[in-house]
């Protein structure tokens, strides 16, 4: 069933650009590394996994870390499910997906997510979707700036700036292909400051 050509969320599924667009984002390691944010304490490999049982030695196949990709994703598509009561069009489940596939579902009291926030409740971004804000919501992928306390949107960033670019992508994604087309310019700008180029 379609809203406004919209899907009700139950009936999507992140499609098959959405896995390529999480797979080449996380990048792919065969070893576990240090979470670029929480560093050793949260081991990640394969296409981003973490988890109890990925420890320093851990070690993944291509075959394996997709299926387990697979697994996780569906983790977060249930998450979401929960805490998305509005209909979507599919360019924005799957950058939703991507997002809390990077960023967690979130826990109340403990760390903030896509779905909840620290401080208890619902994320803005959720607040903004559940309200109809659909231009809201896809703004509030770019609240997700940092990583660490380092500010990723900061011109000339040199940490991060992978990361930044993420958001900028997502969010776009999010706005869909007619807002995308009339926005040409101002996203060219901001390409170039995210990169500290200039004109």
């Amino acid at each position: 069933m379609t809203i406004n050509n919209r899907s009700l969320i139950a009936v999507l599924v992140l499609s098959a650009a959405g896995l390529v667009g999480i797979a080449v984002d996380e990048g792919y390691t065969s070893r576990a590394v240090p979470d670029p944010v929480k560093g050793v304490a949260v081991p990640t490999n394969g296409f981003g996994t973490t988890g109890r049982d990925i420890t320093m030695s851990s070690t993944t196949t291509p075959v394996k870390a997709l299926q387990r990709a697979l697994t996780d994703i569906q983790k977060f598509e249930g998450a979401l499910k929960q805490c998305v009561h509005v209909p979507l069009h599919q360019y924005e489940y799957d950058a939703y997906v991507n997002l809390a596939y990077n960023i967690g579902r979130g826990k109340s009291g403990v760390v903030d997510g896509f779905c909840e926030s620290k401080r208890g409740g619902p994320s803005t971004l959720v607040q903004r979707l559940n309200a109809y804000d659909y231009q809201g919501a896809c703004d509030a992928i770019l609240m997700w700036k940092k990583a660490g306390d380092v500010d990723c949107s900061t011109p000339g960033n040199k940490q991060c700036p992978g990361l930044w670019e993420r958001r900028l992508r997502l969010h776009r994604q999010c706005l869909g292909p007619s807002v995308n087309a009339s926005l040409a310019p101002v996203i060219a700008s901001e390409a170039r400051q995210s990169t500290g180029a200039t004109q």
